[in-house]
Order: C-alpha cells, then structure tokens, then sequence
C-alpha cells in the first residue's frame, strides 16, 4: 500500500494494514489454465475412437524398439522390451485393433527380424574383435 503525503510528512494510513492488496497469483492462474487443457484433452481421448489411440500408442512402441535396435552398439536388452510390450498388445487385441491391426503386425514382424539381424551382427563384431560372444538376450521373435 503507498503512503500518503502531508505537510507534515508520509504517513501509512491507519486501516491499510487491514486493506489487502491482492494481485492475481500467475502460478495460481497457471494451474487453472493446465487443469482446463487437461480437462480438454480429456474430453478429446473421450470422443476418439479407442483403436486409433491404442494404433498410435503401438506405433510408438515400434520407435521405441527400433531406436535401441539401431544406437551403437544396439540396446538389445531394452529392445526386447519394447517388442514384447508390442506383442502382447497385439496378442491381447488380436481382431480388435481395427483397420491398423495388419499394419501393426507388420511392423511386430519387421522388428522381430530387426532383432534377429542385428543380433547376429552383434555376435560377429565382437567374435571378430577377439571377445567372446555373450549370450544374446531372450529373442522375442517366439
């Protein structure tokens, strides 16, 4: 609160202790506005067709998977993950993924190829540096 002049010098009027001065908190109206987008987004995901999301949701697996397939030396390890989280997806779902599902199952197969691929590349590089060859992890083309 500002002061008030006199003559006789500034003075802080007697109530304005009690007068609050009281701006609009930013960080408050910051949460309205992320609770109002997640509100929306919300009622988006409601009116979606459920197929297209759990597509979407495969279709990133799939980059998921061929991201550790392909960083050098390749994460099979995490890969396997990735692909088995797609399979099951795709196993649960059988018949009920829509017009995606032969494209989604496409992919399962590329990535399981993939895998295999680059496995065997994994073991020749490192029996031609001279290391022994680990054992692969689980191979997720079963």
């Amino acid at each position: 609160m500002s002061t008030l002049w006199t003559p006789s010098g500034e003075h802080e009027p007697k109530n304005s202790k009690n007068i609050k001065e009281d701006p609009i908190d930013p960080s408050k109206e910051e949460e309205l506005e992320a609770q109002q987008r997640l509100e929306d987004i919300r009622e988006q995901l409601a009116q979606a067709d459920v197929r297209e999301l759990i597509a979407n949701h495969c279709y990133g697996l799939f980059e998921l998977a061929a991201i550790y397939l392909s960083q050098s030396p390749p994460k099979l390890e995490e890969a396997t993950v990735a692909i088995d989280a797609l399979n099951g997806v795709v196993t649960a779902l059988k018949g009920r993924l829509g017009p995606n599902e032969h494209t989604i199952t496409e992919g399962l197969h590329q990535l399981r190829l993939a895998f295999v691929q680059v496995s065997v590349l994994k073991d020749r590089d490192s029996e031609a540096a001279g290391g022994r060859s680990e054992p692969s992890e689980k191979d997720p083309s079963s």
